[in-house]
């Protein structure tokens, strides 16, 4: 799979415009049939450009640290565990694909400011009797005001990085810490707890600070693979505990001590080609997950640290990102070079039954990025190299009891993909695409919102504490958007928009 970012190319202006992005299932937005837009199918007409139908988000956002970035995370904050109320703020690093190496940094970014709507789940014109011109004409003009308002303020410490950045992740438990893969073939551990403490301090006023590329000595810098590499993850169980993948097939273990990291120097091997993702298990401490160019998705336990547990053969071509469901633990989610994702069952493999429960081939090209909602179970999000962003919803679900459960958790809902599909509601759902959206036919039931008008996506990530939210990488910037059908609602969940500074511990 290519990992290179293509460079902006200049817009040509004076282009008509054409609808971009829409909401699947949200009828209450609909203004009439219109063409749903497949990139790698349909063609623009000369003069043509895309642009997002506003309806469709709560908030839609783009900003640019620089230079493109193959790799960022979102920061932990201190703001609240789940809130939903704006204005949000949030952190994050990421890491640059500069021109020249020299010219390669660490970003790290805070965004406030972030004020977006609520839809009501009734059009207005359906509660005070206007005619759709007066309503239509009304949705325009606070679409348009809302836009104005809601630009966000971006604040943003530079830190010098050798060579380019392949992936960069945060720790969960001390998110000042995050590690990242060059393409110098290192793996180097960073504290950025004084840039991150910076920016909490920062005011609503952004920093003035963009020509400046601060010099800062890692806490570690790992030199034993054998080749660059992108597949990198930290337990989200054992603080400091971390693994790296390679290009050359070597995954290595590092365990934390009480001032640093100590990496086993004999790499885990079970993979032909190169190791691409890796994710630990929400649940076991000492299992993790990697997937491989050899088309194999691997589950390894560090106590054994002779050979995979369980091999399968996962696509047909090379399997590029993974995703570990931390909601419904036994659930694997895979992309692949091939432009298809698939979604897999662990528990079917110790029953000796097929672990597939779903395979969607929706995209057209190479999936870049796949990740589970950390707030619903049934919800994963996708980016591919047709310019595409989706967001899936899987329909069929069953609950399991588990007697040791605690008192109100007795039930636990799983989706099981295995069940035969509905065919009434399937042709009940395709109907009313038709009616309002002239889907095309092979429209995945399951398909709950598309993003477009990124160039080359890359990454994505949910964010762990504003439910909804979802950002995004690509070669010409960021995207910040909150889907309006991904309206998600914790019960008990209080907002806070206190700023709060990162505290610093030892790693």
């Amino acid at each position: 799979m290519g990992r290179t970012v293509k460079r902006k190319k200049t817009k040509s202006k004076n282009k008509t415009k054409k609808q971009e992005a829409s909401s699947s299932s949200n009828p209450a937005v609909a203004s009439g049939p219109a063409k749903v837009w497949q990139p790698g199918v349909d063609a623009l007409e000369e003069g043509e450009e895309l642009q997002f139908d506003p309806d469709a988000y709560n908030y839609l956002r783009g900003f640019s640290i620089g230079w493109p970035c193959l790799s960022f995370d979102i920061v932990r904050d201190q703001l609240g565990l789940v809130r939903s109320e704006f204005p949000h703020t949030l952190y994050g690093v990421a890491g640059t694909q500069a021109e020249k190496a020299p010219w390669n940094y660490i970003g790290i970014f805070k965004l406030s400011n972030i004020n977006g709507k609520k839809r009501e789940p009734i059009p207005a014109s359906a509660i005070d009797g206007d005619s759709d011109e007066d309503s239509d004409n009304s949705s325009d003009d606070e679409a348009e005001e809302i836009n104005e308002d809601t630009k966000p303020i971006v604040h943003l410490k530079k830190v010098a990085h050798a060579g380019g950045v392949n992936r960069i992740r945060s720790m969960t438990q001390k998110p000042h810490i995050c590690a990242t893969w060059g393409d110098t073939g290192h793996v180097q551990v960073w504290d950025m707890s004084s840039f991150l403490n910076s920016l909490a301090d920062s005011g609503t006023r952004p920093h003035n600070e963009e020509d400046i590329i601060h010099k800062h000595l890692p806490l570690k810098v790992f030199s034993g693979h054998k080749d660059e590499g992108y597949a990198i993850d930290w337990s989200p169980l054992v603080p400091g505990r971390l693994v790296s993948g390679d290009c050359n097939s070597g995954i290595h273990l590092w365990e934390p001590t009480s001032s640093n990291w100590t990496v086993d120097a004999n790499p885990f091997v079970g993979h032909s080609k190169s190791v691409e993702d890796l994710q630990w298990s929400p649940t076991e401490a000492h299992i993790f997950a990697s997937c491989s160019v050899d088309k194999t998705i691997a589950i390894w336990d560090i106590r054994t640290r002779k050979e995979p547990c369980i091999t399968i053969k996962a696509h047909n071509s090379d399997v590029n990102v993974i995703s570990w469901n931390g909601l419904a633990s036994s659930m694997i989610a895979s992309g692949c070079d091939d432009g298809s994702f698939s979604i897999r069952d662990l528990r079917l493999y110790e029953a000796k039954m097929d672990t597939l429960v779903a395979h969607f081939e929706y995209h057209k090209k190479a999936i870049t990025s796949i990740e589970w909602s950390p707030h619903e179970p049934s919800t994963l999000a996708v980016t591919s190299e047709d310019h595409q962003l989706t967001c899936i919803k899987l329909l069929k679900i069953f609950c399991l009891l588990f007697a040791d459960a605690s008192p109100g958790l007795s039930t636990f809902r799983i989706w099981d993909l295995a069940l035969e599909k509905d065919a009434e509601e399937e042709a009940e759902f395709r109907a009313k695409m038709k009616e309002q959206a002239n889907a095309p036919d092979d429209l995945p039931p399951q398909l709950l919102f598309v993003h477009q008008g990124q160039k080359d996506l890359k990454e994505l990530h949910w964010h762990p504490q504003i439910p909804s939210m979802i950002i995004s990488t690509a070669a010409d910037g960021f995207n910040v958007l909150m889907p309006s059908n991904i309206d998600t609602t914790i019960p008990g969940a209080e907002p806070s928009n206190n700023d709060a500074t990162m505290q610093s511990e030892d790693p």
